[in-house]
């Protein structure tokens, strides 16, 4: 299917949300807008998410993406009276053939490829714990208040934290969170592995930016085989992601990628990788 075409990045948002993009060279930021409501997501934002993170991983001139949030807060979760009709359908807000940001692996749903930094801050309830466990890297402000509250609803985390959380934190240390659904801050994410990097809230973008650019700059089909060699250690086991080595050091190494970064080391240069 063609790439969905993204959503305004401009303009004040509509009472149900919307989802931003914006191109920084290489980088597609891509922002979460609802600050009215503390970001929380309609049927309409995860749609338009779900085309933000199909249109990076169809472009080729996109490397990395930075997922991040208009005003004070990440998001307070799912918007509960639009959201809730789609679950009692057992339904998804997007449809069929676009990349799941929640990379879970549906039938019928795109895995994402290119690497994901995300940067959260203030409120970071339900959805946003998960979309930041499934993306690769994460920036959280000093500022954030985290809870995986829907025991409090009623209603399971179907977006990947019994999943996730277990496997970053250990089993005790998800219990202790998903059951309770009570609130922590950015201290206890960091030792709980669900974030790698904690700044002052106004920095959090920037430093974002700055692991995204890193990124950026490396040769993109040794990123992307690196960043899915790792997810298949973790979601299939090391024998498994072994199995993989040979032929994809094989296919890497004759690329032009591997070319110029012979070239770049012999003449004590930057290497300008193409992707080819």
């Amino acid at each position: 299917m063609s790439t969905p075409t993204p959503a305004p990045t401009t303009g004040t948002p509509p009472p149900e949300g919307t989802i931003t993009t914006e191109r920084r060279g290489a980088l597609l930021l891509i922002g979460i807008n609802r600050p009215a409501k503390r970001n929380g997501f309609t049927p309409r934002m995860y749609r338009e998410l779900a085309e933000a993170y199909t249109l990076l991983d169809d472009d080729p001139a996109l490397r990395v993406g930075v997922l991040h949030a208009h005003g004070d807060h990440f998001t307070a979760g799912l918007d509960l009276p639009t959201i809730a009709p789609l679950m009692q359908r057992g339904e998804k807000a997007f449809p069929f053939g676009l990349v799941e940001p929640n990379d879970l692996g549906t039938p019928g749903y795109r895995r994402r490829s290119k690497p994901m930094v995300v940067a959260v801050k203030g409120i970071t309830f339900t959805v946003g714990i998960e979309l930041m466990l499934a993306a690769d890297i994460v920036v959280a402000a000093d500022d954030c208040r985290f809870s995986q509250l829907e025991v409090k609803r009623g209603i399971m985390a179907t977006g990947g934290a019994t999943l996730r959380m277990a496997e970053r934190a250990g089993l005790g240390n998800a219990m202790l969170h998903l059951l309770t659904g009570d609130e922590f801050g950015s201290a206890e994410a960091l030792r709980l592995n669900f974030v790698q990097k904690v700044v002052p809230a106004a920095q959090v973008l920037d430093e974002a930016l700055r692991i995204a650019q890193a990124i950026a700059e490396q040769a993109p089909l040794a990123v992307v085989a690196t960043r899915m060699n790792a997810l298949k250690a973790v979601e299939h086991g090391p024998l498994m992601a072994m199995q993989d080595f040979i032929s994809t050091q094989q296919r890497l190494s004759n690329s032009e990628d591997a070319a110029e970064g012979v070239r770049s080391f012999t003449e004590k240069r930057p290497a300008r990788f193409s992707g080819r």
